[in-house]
């Protein structure tokens, strides 16, 4: 439906640069992301394309639970258009599949979410040394690969997660620090040298 209503510029999307393709949609999973020019017809077509989508699939768009956001406009431009489509008029920065979308990630502040994952898998847990070791390795080294993937992290990011990683394989928490009674570059050691082989 998208692609035919495009054929006849019912429906416009974003021409990406250097003879790049046509971004009219992203989907994944149950999250659907439509895009185009910031143009009422093409609003309202988008509109059209849902209820008609609807009509014949019996599937409905609960579009209070859905926003729209325009870049570079006037917020009361985008609330305008919002309370046409009867939807939210979204925000930057907002949160998609667990990314924080148009946040200047360079501040150390924006990560603030990934430490909070952090905090909350561990502060739920209480294991002996080894079953420490095991959950920092199966766990808590592998949440951020995610972010990593997308964004550069600030060394101090960086830095603050490791030091969470180190806090809680010697027992400690937020208040109470505990005694570390190896030095970390030890603790990075490969297996096969004889360290645990934990993520620097």
């Amino acid at each position: 439906m998208i692609r035919r209503a495009s054929r006849v510029s019912a429906l416009r999307g974003i021409i990406l640069p250097n003879k790049g393709p046509v971004l009219r949609h992203l989907l994944y999973a149950d999250d659907c992301v439509l895009m185009g020019e910031w143009a009422s017809n093409n609003i309202k077509n988008v509109a059209l394309l849902l209820r008609c989508f609807y009509l014949f699939s019996d599937l409905k768009i609960n579009l209070r639970r859905s926003s729209i956001l325009g870049f570079g406009l006037e917020t009361s431009e985008v609330e305008m258009m919002a309370s046409v489509l009867k939807c939210k008029a979204g925000v930057t920065p907002f949160v998609h599949l667990g990314v924080m979308v148009r946040a200047k990630i360079s501040r150390v502040a924006n990560w603030k979410f990934v430490f909070d994952i952090f905090e909350a898998r561990f502060s739920l847990w209480k294991a002996s040394m080894g079953g420490r070791v095991t959950l920092i390795k199966a766990v808590l080294e592998s949440i951020p690969n995610y972010y990593l993937s997308l964004f550069k992290a600030p060394m101090s990011v960086l830095n603050g997660l490791e030091s969470i990683k180190k806090r809680f394989l010697w027992g400690g928490d937020a208040i109470n620090r505990k005694l570390h009674w190896v030095a970390w570059d030890r603790m990075t050691a490969p297996i096969d040298t004889g360290g645990p082989g934990f993520l620097n």
